[in-house]
């Protein structure tokens, strides 16, 4: 693969969905070998299952520093740019991406492809039209063809996360910000695919197959996706315009930006690009520069590529060193910056010994220091491993078997979260590396399937990981049909067995006419099940009760257990509990009352103002008529007299805990329909609203889910003092640290660093787990609230006195409130109002909340 002249050598160039990539494969297929060069090992994957199913197994080779597949008549070469075949002969030979060229790690690789890899009968240089002028300087003989865009690119402004277009794809700059944003999405959406240079080949299709088959409608993405990985991507959202490139924080190059933004819109399809709106005024934002540019395809040529001397000199290390930093005479050629593996030679040959050894030595050390340095952990430690690794093979040995096999013993471990998995896959990959050495190991082969199993292992269990943490697709089934109606809306099935189930993915059971949200169920999706229920139930809930209108009455049972409420029964399942109503033949049915229109029935309205007192209420149930929904109440008020306002007001009876109850169940109703009703609008559900009437329907949310919360813990409250709190009484701690790392999540969304500290060892909470949940989230919901984006706050669980404690540090917004100025100040109303209900609930259960200077600990009782 020599560089020859009586080739035809072509420089086919162009912005990103050109084909440039699809005719090269075509080229390399119609002649009898070839070989191309990419830019990513996952690339070259991809193209290689692609010309596989061309070609055949047999006559395809992959060529990547951990993967070498090398059948022996392999005609067909597909590999990283650094793994090309140099030293064989192709018909054929291509070399993708070579405007990165410029790029300050790994340019002068391209550099030297570029003047050096030659196919027999047929070259191809793919690229940005930006190497237009470089082509021309560097290799005159080269035929230039230019290719358009097959598809319209046009800049779409900013988006919030939640207001994302199906198929998006978002590309972040750091493996925290892909989590962090990953996790959003699953919150928002149900969920979203992820991809980085990182991952292994079989975690990265796994991930995009869920994507490309719409199990997904979102994908978080590293800049890798850049290089032309291709996808159904319809819209890519920029999270940032800066990167860290292993030296700086920089503002990404108008052409590293258009090759991204590329991304979107495949073939004939137009695509979109724009930024990702995170709140506040710092977001990413592109100049009109930078939009022009990426739209018209219009970039500043490149006027210089990076290079690296070829020609080695071997006669000792000191000289290879030398000669790798050689200059070339070209003013086009510039030096490239220093590299890992020069960077690790020049540490090792600090060693005056070292730095002395000739000729086939110098080769072993300088291949030792093409040892990618896939942990990222730098030349100084990395360099470590290379000295080791080379005193093993400097005079032609091989690596210590017990050694490797070790190494690699440790990694084979599928425990653990999404960086453990990542971290040891990429230690993996250096195993891999040096197994694909044959004269590094005694028994290549045999350790090379080792660490292909490995690797598998690892991609398999990281793929798991990936989707359990960024993946509900409940949610996202829920979100896809929100808002749609007839053929476009899920199917809802009900079993046999009363599980309720939208299109595929189950949520919840029916039970008579009670539902009941599926209690695997994550917290913070718990009420988009139950909007889901409300919303499709309807007909099934409505032949259910014409049914049972319809029946003999031999069918109704009445219930009266020992110490129990009388209620009415139909099939075994309770319909309704009866309580004292005007007369002993008009007894109040607490469930279907709320259904049923009523007429002069009591109210007692405990107000200081004029409204105060007894009133009789008389009214007929509506309902919504497009789904037949229960929409509330029409009817009117009225009483006897109006208390003159110079009366001394009486004191209002406390209500009774049944009449609490209902008087929950009344608000609960109009506060779930608030809730829908300030999501549809706030996320544009239903078509495009102002800004104005988005930003007051999320605020109308928010607080309405707050009230929600309180309306829980009031009902929750008034069940306890009333005794009929029943069922499991026993909570396992380890449910208490799930708790916290939700907690820990949640915080980290509003950008609240929270650090969860665990001393409690095993146990269990002498409580209901409903009541340990809540009581936990509304103590350390009511101190995050007042926290701020970049406070960092310690949250510790431990043992203290038979007690669980739970210890949250103060926000600064409360660190100088005393204790009753912490329950007592206007100025935290919410604050004051969800500690008190905490000290409350907690005091009812034989715990307490105890008030500390730094810190505020919820004490609950632990079983003995």
């Amino acid at each position: 693969m020599a560089a020859r002249n009586d080739g035809i050598i072509r420089a086919v160039l162009g912005p990103t969905n050109t084909g440039k990539t699809h005719l090269a494969i075509e080229r390399m297929c119609a002649h009898s070998s070839g070989v191309i060069g990419f830019p990513l090992r996952l690339l070259a994957r991809e193209v290689y299952d692609r010309v596989v199913k061309l070609k055949g197994e047999a006559s395809v080779a992959l060529l990547t520093g951990e993967e070498r597949i090398v059948p022996p008549k392999a005609r067909y070469w597909l590999s990283t740019v650094e793994s090309m075949p140099v030293s064989q002969e192709h018909a054929f030979c291509a070399i993708d991406e070579a405007q990165l060229g410029t790029d300050p790690e790994r340019g002068h690789v391209f550099t030297d492809r570029l003047l050096r890899a030659r196919g027999r009968e047929e070259t191809l240089i793919l690229g940005s039209a930006t190497l237009k002028p470089m082509v021309r300087q560097i290799i005159p003989e080269a035929e230039i063809v230019s290719r358009p865009r097959f598809s319209t690119l046009r800049y779409a402004g900013s988006t919030k996360l939640s207001r994302l277009p199906p198929r998006s794809a978002i590309v972040a700059f750091s493996a925290e910000q892909v989590y962090a944003l990953a996790e959003m999405l699953r919150r928002f959406k149900g969920g979203a695919a992820v991809v980085m240079g990182a991952l292994s080949p079989a975690t990265r299709n796994a991930q995009v197959a869920m994507f490309q088959r719409g199990e997904v409608d979102y994908l978080v993405a590293t800049d890798a996706v850049g290089m032309g990985l291709n996808m159904d991507v319809a819209h890519v959202a920029f999270a940032g315009l800066e990167k860290f490139d292993g030296r700086r924080d920089r503002r990404l190059t108008i052409p590293e930006m258009a090759q991204i933004a590329g991304r979107a819109g495949r073939h004939q399809r137009d695509g979109t690009f724009g930024t990702l709106g995170l709140g506040g005024d710092n977001g990413p934002a592109f100049t009109e520069e930078e939009i022009n540019a990426i739209e018209e395809h219009r970039f500043r040529p490149l006027d210089h590529i990076y290079w690296r001397s070829s020609d080695l000199d071997f006669t000792d290390v000191t000289a290879l060193i030398r000669s790798l930093e050689a200059k070339s005479d070209d003013p086009l050629l510039r030096p490239a910056p220093l590299s890992i593996d020069l960077a690790v030679l020049k540490l090792i040959a600090e060693d005056p010994a070292i730095a002395a050894r000739q000729g086939i030595v110098a080769r072993r050390l300088w291949a030792a220091c093409g040892l990618p340095d896939f942990r990222k952990v730098g030349p100084m430690h990395h360099a470590r491993m290379v000295r080791r690794v080379f005193g093993y093979i400097a005079e032609g040995g091989h690596l210590a078997q017990d050694w490797f096999a070790a190494e690699v013993a440790r990694l084979d471990n599928v425990q653990g979260d999404i960086e453990a998995l990542a971290d040891r896959l990429a230690g993996v990959r250096s195993w891999a590396y040096i197994a694909h050495r044959s004269d590094w190991l005694a028994d290549p082969a045999k350790w090379a399937e080792r660490t292909r199993l490995v690797e598998a292992r690892l991609s398999d269990a990281l793929h798991e990981r990936l989707t359990q943490r960024f993946v509900d697709r409940r949610t996202a089934v829920l979100v896809r049909d929100i808002g749609a109606r007839g053929a476009d809306a899920l199917p809802v099935t009900v079993a046999a067995d009363g599980e309720v189930s939208v299109g595929p993915e189950p949520i919840g059971h029916l039970t008579g006419f009670d539902f009941k949200v599926d209690p695997a169920a994550r917290l913070a999706d718990k009420r988009l099940l139950l909007a889901a229920a409300e919303r499709r139930l309807g007909d099934e809930l409505d032949r259910r009760a014409r049914a049972l209108c319809a029946d003999e009455d031999k069918r109704f049972t009445l219930l009266a257990p020992p110490g129990g409420d009388i209620g009415i029964a139909a099939d075994g399942h309770l319909l309704a509990r009866l309580a004292p109503g005007r007369s002993l033949t008009e007894p109040f049915a607490d469930r279907f009352a709320a259904r049923l229109p009523f007429a002069d029935e009591a109210l007692v309205l405990a107000d200081e103002g004029a409204i105060a007192g007894e009133w009789r209420w008389s009214g007929t149930p509506a309902f919504f008529p497009d789904t037949g929904r229960f929409a509330g109440y029409r009817g009117f008020a009225r009483r006897e007299g109006i208390v003159p306002e110079d009366a001394e007001p009486a004191a209002p009876p406390l209500p009774q805990d049944d009449d609490l109850r209902e008087l929950m169940h009344e608000l609960r109703t109009p506060l779930n329909a608030i809730i829908g009703f300030g999501e549809i609008i706030e996320g544009q559900y239903l078509g495009p609203a102002h800004r104005s009437y988005r930003e007051r329907a999320g605020e109308i949310v928010r607080q309405a889910r707050r009230l929600a919360d309180a309306v829980d813990n009031l009902d929750l409250a008034a069940r306890l003092r009333s005794g009929r709190a029943q069922g499991e009484t026993l909570v396992a701690v380890d449910r208490m640290r799930e708790l916290a790392g939700d907690l820990q999540e949640e915080a980290q969304a509003r950008g609240i660093q929270l650090m969860v500290q665990d001393h409690a060892g095993a146990g269990a909470l002498a409580l209901q787990p409903i009541l340990a949940e809540r009581l936990t989230r509304q103590f350390a919901g009511a101190i995050l609230e007042t926290a701020v984006a970049g406070e960092r706050l310690s949250l510790v669980i431990d043992r203290l006195g038979g007690q669980l404690a739970i210890g949250l540090d103060r926000p600064r917004a409360i660190q100088a409130l005393s204790e009753r100025r912490l329950f007592d100040d206007r100025g935290q109303t919410g604050t004051r109002f969800a500690l008190r209900l905490v000290q409350g609930l907690a005091a009812m259960v034989g715990g307490r909340l105890d008030i500390a200077p730094d810190r505020l600990v919820l004490l609950l009782p632990l079983t003995r």
